[in-house]
């Protein structure tokens, strides 16, 4: 009996003496900080361009402010709409709307107005500070010019930022 209890203190005192087995923890989280958890807000002007850029095609309509037909403060006033933005109904009153800027500070969002042949006071959304979507006039559609080509290189009389300046300029390639 005497060895049978010898060998049991031995492997007792066996299991005690070995490393103790780990025990894996899961790491712990690392709080994010409050501008990762929330996704950045998208900026004003893409959210015009996006809406201006997503009607083009659609047809010169006079009155028109939406879907199937625009005149050109329409387009203005559902593309601005789309960024948030309320704006007067017509170019006229767009005019005196927003921050007056030179030529040479356009950036995309902001609103160029032209004198035309056809019309006394048109407005357009830059893209840049060269390109520019509109709609045109009458049998014309939804599109995107240049203030280099003509008419338009001539009919530039002002232009209004209707969105505040983003630390950084923002211009739009299309197709």
């Amino acid at each position: 009996m005497r060895a049978a209890i010898a060998a049991g203190l031995s492997l007792v005192l066996a299991a005690c003496a070995s490393t103790p087995r780990e025990v894996s923890q899961p790491p712990k989280a690392v709080p994010e900080s409050p501008a990762a958890q929330a996704p950045a807000a998208p900026d004003a002007r893409i959210l015009m361009i996006d809406a201006a850029t997503s009607m083009l095609g659609q047809p010169y309509h006079f009155g028109g402010a939406g879907p199937g037909g625009f005149d050109c403060s329409g387009l203005v006033v559902y593309s601005a709409a789309g960024a948030g933005i309320r704006v007067p109904r017509t170019a006229a009153e767009q005019f005196d709307f927003g921050v007056p800027i030179t030529r040479s500070e356009l950036q995309a969002g902001d609103l160029i107005f032209m004198h035309l042949t056809s019309k006394e006071l048109h407005v357009a959304i830059a893209l840049d500070n060269q390109r520019f979507i509109h709609a045109p006039s009458t049998g014309r559609r939804v599109r995107i010019d240049s203030l280099a080509a003509p008419p338009y290189a001539k009919s530039f009389i002002g232009a209004r930022r209707v969105i505040p300046t983003a630390p950084s300029a923002v211009s739009f390639a299309t197709q």
